[in-house]
């Protein structure tokens, strides 16, 4: 085998290394995501809400998002908490067990 053939092989094994790497590494945070529910139902001052799942950080922690520049935190064994306001509302410290069983959570099938 001549060193060009060598050098050639060496690459192709570099990227399907790297492409296996990366696509673990998404199929890990993807399982992350899936743990918490897509939308979450909230009553606030009669009015309903919807607060839609925007981004889970590196810590766990679960960002929703709803109309009005209302946002919401959780973790997946956390109490849900306002983002920027002391307004409370239906969701406000409860669990996603507890957001599941009241029906408020809404996850896509």
């Amino acid at each position: 085998m001549s060193l060009s053939n060598i050098s050639i092989c060496l690459v192709a094994l570099t990227v399907v290394a790297g492409a296996q790497a990366f696509g673990s590494a998404a199929r890990a945070e993807g399982v992350i995501f899936d743990q918490f529910p897509f939308a979450v139902a909230c009553e606030y001052k009669g009015t309903q809400h919807a607060f839609y799942l925007a981004k889970v950080a590196a810590d766990g922690t679960a960002t929703y998002i709803a109309s009005d520049n209302f946002a919401g935190t959780i973790t997946l064994h956390g109490e849900a908490k306002a983002v920027g306001s002391d307004a409370g509302g239906s969701c406000l410290g409860k669990t996603l067990a507890e957001l599941r069983t009241s029906g408020q959570a809404r996850d896509l099938k």
